[in-house]
């Protein structure tokens, strides 16, 4: 397998899934282009991250990652005036669409 050069790579994928460096990159974004401040970011996740322990969630990349989606639909409904049905609803379509599209065709709603 390729190994870098550079000592400072890590030893393995940071990422499972693509779709967890971009759920990190969009809260990344929402703070750089200012709709959120740091602090809302770390606070959404934190709580997030204390509602997996509570129920007693495994300490795991896919508890971690389930934790960081939690916290952006928090923040999308706290601060973009997206209700919690609208997005419930919204995920569901999403749900109903990729089931129903063959595998290896783009997903459309």
């Amino acid at each position: 397998m390729f190994q870098s050069d550079d000592p400072l790579s890590p030893p393995e994928p940071v990422f499972d899934e693509a779709w967890q460096a971009q759920a990190l990159a969009l809260a990344n974004s929402m703070v750089q282009s200012g709709h959120l401040t740091n602090t809302d970011w770390a606070e959404a996740l934190g709580a997030a991250l204390k509602v997996a322990e509570r129920d007693n969630a495994p300490d795991t990349l896919d508890t971690y990652y389930g934790a960081v989606l939690s916290a952006l639909e928090t923040l999308l409904e706290n601060y973009a005036g997206i209700s919690a049905e609208s997005r419930q609803q919204r995920r569901a379509d999403w749900e109903a669409a990729y089931r129903n599209t063959p595998h290896g065709s783009p997903v459309e709603l």
